[in-house]
């Protein structure tokens, strides 16, 4: 197999980036990441290169560019059949991805109002429509998580079960819901939980952390 290049953006602030990233290393397929600073004057010139939306990520397979995040995870779920990141059962499949493209063209408010940025504590003002997206992600763990809980013991804290997909869609998320305290208890709470003690998730994590850029924009509230 010809060797894979990501092109992600800081780490910080890229919500898509990280769902991109999540899928690749959950793949068990070996990729080198290629780190584009968001919000600088090289960024436009750079990313054209390699993504023909102007915007990352993008992966890079040989001649092959895949750009947008869920399709890059559809075509890394092809090239690793074996790593399972589609749940197994037709149904199953139909609703992760429900869920994966819900999250991939809704959620406008929770997307503007809540910025991802791991490095942060703040709290934003809460809108009616900003509301309406939390209360819908909660509705979604927790209808899915309870579903889950019919699977083997050792089927794993993820939405069906064995990570997917639909998990790497939400990551971002429940790193908002960190960032912004955002209240989450029961079963979407123990799902949050979940999603940010996952060690892949917590190498971004940890990476995001020790950049340096700040983006305006992105700071998003009041800090705590």
């Amino acid at each position: 197999m010809a060797p894979l290049t990501l092109v992600i953006g800081t780490k910080n602030y890229s919500s898509w980036s990280l769902r991109a990233w999540l899928v690749l290393r959950k793949s068990g397929i070996p990729f080198e990441e290629r780190l584009l600073e968001l919000s600088v004057p090289s960024f436009d010139e750079r990313i054209s290169r390699d993504s023909p939306s102007g915007r990352v990520p993008a992966l890079i397979h040989g001649s092959l560019h895949v750009w947008d995040s869920l399709a890059i995870a559809e075509y890394v779920a092809e090239l690793a059949p074996e790593a399972r990141l589609w749940p197994e059962s037709p149904a199953d499949r139909a609703v992760a991805r429900s869920v994966s493209a819900e999250m991939h063209s809704g959620f406008a408010a929770l997307r503007a109002q809540m910025p991802m940025n791991l490095r942060a504590r703040r709290r934003v003002p809460m809108t009616e429509e900003l509301q309406s997206d939390i209360d819908r992600v909660r509705q979604i763990w927790h209808e899915l998580r309870q579903a889950a809980r019919s699977l083997p013991e050792d089927a794993g804290p993820w939405l069906f079960g064995r990570y997917s997909i639909a998990d790497a869609m939400f990551a971002p998320v429940a790193a908002r819901f960190a960032t912004y305290g955002v209240p989450c208890e029961g079963l979407a709470g123990a799902y949050r939980d979940a999603v940010l003690s996952d060690p892949q998730f917590v190498t971004w994590r940890d990476a995001a952390l020790s950049e340096r850029q700040i983006i305006d924009e992105d700071e998003a509230g009041e800090p705590v």
